[in-house]
């Protein structure tokens, strides 16, 4: 009952995150004299529709996204007789810039806004902490493992604590394979057997450890094979990892912490984007070699609904807020993009005009005319194709190999 709850409620989340965006461009188009014919959430069939003044408000039935019709947006729009002054590509440039700013902004603010609930609700992750994994302690490692998940006992230091890893040591390559996290740690020892070369820094130096990998018995999930648990044989050298708790903030203090939380989520987005098209493969083969759903691998809103119904299942109320937060700060940079149909598409033409017609201008010469759409036009299919058929990619991973968080 819960999932389906907490699946709803991000569906919801999604449809609001929508809703805002493009109330941004409205409300800012009308604010600047502009005239808004039509403010939808949803694609496809219409579902239902009303009227408020000079704007028709509807929902239609694919909740993939939604629309603001501003009469004039573009040269190629039919205008009433009513609307040639208030079309919108005859405002001036700043005019223009804003209202396309209006829908980015909007995400900005919302995803702002659930940092600092999650700032003040359950706290954020201590900039200051180390970004890798960390070493707790080290301990022996039980040979076998039974069916209930207990593992046997042990006595002894282990094989890192016989290698003479510390506590404190910052573990930041297996093999020379880099690790990130601690997950990254045990992936990367799990198949290994013999003399593990295991780099740290202490110190403020880097040494390189030899660590005997010890060979245990444990009950594992592989997903290309079985969704039940396996009994395998894995590599292991008896590591903890330390953790860094969140620091919970007041309402005043957790605005600055907000502040700069966003900001690392902003680089951690952009990076996200730049490498969208590499994901492409991982996503194929999640859906068609069988391979199990890597964990970077991007998700459609039906997975992100799903994940934040298993996060509200388990009382993970501050990963639903957070990952409502990403998807936010996603839409805003993902639109800042310069490419039509995008927001940043539109900007990018409306600068283009204003550097043009300033350079026309100087040289004596009249403003030009607005830049003509219809050449754009292949571009912009290209585009709509091409984030189509990602979108339907991400869609049917999510259905046939779905991306499993919480294990």
């Amino acid at each position: 009952m819960m999932f389906v709850l907490g699946v709803t409620l991000f569906a919801v989340g999604i449809a609001l995150s929508i809703a805002l965006h493009e109330a941004g461009h409205m409300w800012t188009a009308r604010a600047l004299g502009m005239k808004v014919r039509r403010f939808y959430i949803g694609f496809g069939p219409k579902v239902l529709s009303f009227r408020r003044g000079e704007t028709e408000y509807g929902l239609k039935a694919i909740p993939a996204g939604g629309f603001c019709d501003i009469a004039g947006m573009t040269p190629l729009d039919e205008l009433a007789p009513d609307e040639h002054e208030r079309a919108m590509y005859r405002q001036a440039t700043w005019k223009r810039v804003v209202v396309m700013v209006g829908g980015i902004a909007m995400n900005i603010v919302l995803g702002f806004v659930l940092v600092w609930v999650l700032a003040v609700g359950w706290g954020l992750p201590d900039r200051d902490a180390p970004t890798r994994m960390v070493v707790e302690t080290t301990q022996c490692a039980g040979d076998s493992q039974a069916r209930d998940g207990q593992i046997s006992a042990c006595t002894g230091p282990g094989p890192a604590g016989l290698a003479g890893i510390r506590s404190g040591d910052q573990i930041l390559a297996i093999n020379g394979v880099d690790t990130p996290n601690f997950g990254d740690v045990i992936e990367a020892v799990r198949p290994l057997q013999g003399t593990a070369q295991v780099t740290v820094e202490r110190d403020g130096q880097q040494i390189t450890v030899p660590v005997a990998v010890q060979q245990v018995s444990r009950w594992i999930v592989d997903r290309s094979v079985s969704d039940e648990p396996q009994l395998q044989t894995i590599g292991v050298i008896g590591v903890v990892a330390k953790s860094f708790p969140n620091i919970q903030y007041g309402p005043i203090q957790a605005i600055p912490a907000a502040v700069a939380f966003t900001g690392d989520m902003a680089v951690e987005t952009v990076k996200a984007i730049v490498t969208l098209p590499t994901k492409v493969v991982g996503l194929w083969n999640a859906i068609f070699g069988g391979a199990e759903r890597a964990e970077d691998t991007p998700i459609s809103v039906v997975g992100a609904s799903v994940i934040g119904g298993q996060a509200a299942e388990r009382g993970l109320w501050e990963v639903f807020v957070g990952l409502l937060a990403a998807l936010n700060y996603f839409l805003a940079v993902f639109n800042m993009l310069p490419l039509l149909p995008l927001d940043g598409g539109h900007i990018a033409v409306t600068l283009y005009e204003k550097v043009r017609n300033t350079f026309r201008v100087r040289r004596g010469r009249a403003i030009g005319e607005p830049v003509d759409y219809l050449k754009l036009l292949p571009a912009t299919y290209v585009v709509m194709l091409v984030g189509g058929a990602f979108m339907v990619l991400t869609l049917t991973a999510d259905i046939v190999n779905p991306l499993q968080v919480f294990r």
